[in-house]
């Protein structure tokens, strides 16, 4: 198992952390993570964007001008797709761009994720995250004691005043146990956990 530091909110060792293998430690499955991040990608897209054949454009019901003698290519309408103004060819309609990952293939893959992060020591565990009042000046101070610029911060529960203060620091996005997935771990550039977030973590995926 591998044994991680703990660190309190002003940046010092206070301990250390012993992870479990069975979700910090498995095998990497790269084609996995893979297929995650691009369905969660697919799944956000709004698949609204849409243009109009020739069938759907208004206009172009009379022949512009007799079939020949005329010296002109033949057209048969002005809203043919290469007239100004005319249809789209193959155009583009809404259409649902989501597709289904099995349950097994989510966990296996968010598991390879979280083991990527220990691997390459991109995983900090800090005792505690508390806040008395909403102040995004003291939850900066804490990402510069812990020395992380871009992040991803892993809370057990909702914690409004920790959420608040974080919101408007670009590089840095929290979220809870419930709803971490593979897309924003490997996208921040650390994870960060508080100890109750990796115990929770390892009960609902060990």
């Amino acid at each position: 198992m591998a044994n991680v530091a703990v660190y309190n909110m002003e940046g010092k060792e206070v301990g250390t952390l012993e992870l479990n293998d069975a979700v910090f430690g498995v095998r990497i499955n790269e084609h996995l993570v893979h297929m995650a991040v691009v369905q969660q990608l697919a799944n956000n897209r709004q698949g609204t964007q849409k243009a109009k054949t020739r069938s759907e454009v208004s206009g172009g019901g009379r022949k512009p001008w007799r079939q020949k003698g005329t010296g002109h290519a033949r057209q048969g309408s002005t809203r043919s797709p290469q007239w100004k103004g005319g249809g789209v060819v193959f155009a583009p309609v809404p259409r649902d761009y989501s597709f289904k990952l099995n349950k097994k293939e989510k966990r296996a893959a968010l598991k390879s994720a979280l083991t990527s992060r220990v691997r390459d020591s991109k995983l900090i565990v800090v005792d505690e995250l508390k806040f008395d009042e909403i102040k995004t000046k003291k939850f900066k101070a804490v990402m510069d004691n812990l020395k992380v610029t871009k992040a991803l911060v892993v809370l057990t529960d909702v914690d409004e005043k920790v959420i608040l203060s974080a919101r408007n620091i670009p590089s840095v996005k929290t979220t809870q146990v419930n709803t971490i997935n593979v897309y924003d771990i490997l996208k921040g550039d650390t994870l960060v956990l508080t100890k109750d977030a990796v115990a929770k973590i390892e009960e609902v995926y060990a």
